[in-house]
Parts: C-alpha cells; structure tokens; sequence
C-alpha cells in the first residue's frame, strides 16, 4: 500500500515529472511506482506549485516527444520503408540444448500508406489539397429543380414538403 506522506520531497517530484515524460502512466501507477499516494500527489498539487507547474511541463514534453514521434512515423507511412524479417529454426542438440538449424533473413518492402499521403496533403497544405464533397440537386435530364420560383413559391414547396414529413 503506498505510504501516505504530506511531506513533500523534490526527489519523488522528480521521479514523478521523470515518470510522465516517459510514458502515459495513470496516477495510481505513478504513485505506486513511488510509494506516495493518490491523495498526496493531489495534495502536493494543490499545495506546492513548483509541483504542479513541474507535472504541466513533464506532460508538455511528453506530448512533445510523442509529436516527434508521430512525424517520424507519418513519414515513413509516406515514403514507405524496408525492413528484414528474420526465421530462425531452432533444435535440440544431443545435449538438449537448442542450437540454430536455419535462419532465413527476407528482405521486405512496405509501400507508401496512401491515407497517409492524403492525411499530410490535407493538413499541410489545405488550400491544394482539400477533401471536397460537394452535393448537387437536379430534377429530370439535369434541369434546375427550383428555377424560375420567387422566394414565396420556394417557402411553400419547403412547407408543403416539412408537412409530408411530420405526417
């Protein structure tokens, strides 16, 4: 059970900001992980602000390497990449010991991810590359539905048409 300590101390502060750039750890796992308690770690928050701003700027770099991280993966989505794949076939010896019978190493190709292509075109450069959807409206061989009508006609066709709905 974690130890409850009002008492604060700036190297479990420490540890804590260390824990949340690396991972996306729960307050309850940071808390374990540092023999403090949930209701410590709040209360230090609430009552120490060199704690808190120190947590805001550990969560901050978290998000900022996992930015990176995203880029970096965006990209090679884009370009595609190469990776090897290794089979090993692994045996007992005489002695019982396994020993390596074969090992295959294949050369792979992963091909540009086209949604990853459109998801950067779309966000990098909008004005080029927009996800346009358009809807258009046309009665029979194409004719407008609605030339030729004043705003009165429109506002009763819409009425007459809201009316057959509710019913």
């Amino acid at each position: 059970m974690a130890k409850y300590n009002r008492k604060y101390s700036e190297k479990i502060a420490n540890k804590i900001f260390s824990l949340i750039e690396e991972d996306s750890y729960t307050v309850a796992e940071i808390c374990a992980n540092v023999g403090i308690s949930a209701r410590c770690y709040y209360y230090w928050i609430q009552e120490f602000a060199e704690f808190a701003r120190g947590i805001k700027k550990a969560r901050e770099t978290f998000a900022e390497i996992k930015l990176v991280e995203c880029e970096r993966s965006l990209t090679k989505l884009i370009n595609g990449y190469d990776y090897e794949e290794v089979k090993t076939v692994l045996v007992n010896d005489s002695k019982g010991q396994p020993t390596i019978k074969e090992k295959t190493i294949m050369k792979k190709k992963v091909a540009p991810n086209l949604g990853a292509i459109i998801h950067f075109q779309t966000n990098k450069d909008p004005e080029n590359w927009k996800n346009k959807q358009t809807t258009e409206l046309t009665g029979k061989d194409g004719k407008d539905l609605f030339e030729g009508m004043s705003n009165e006609e429109l506002d009763e066709r819409i009425a007459e048409l809201e009316k057959k709905l509710a019913d």
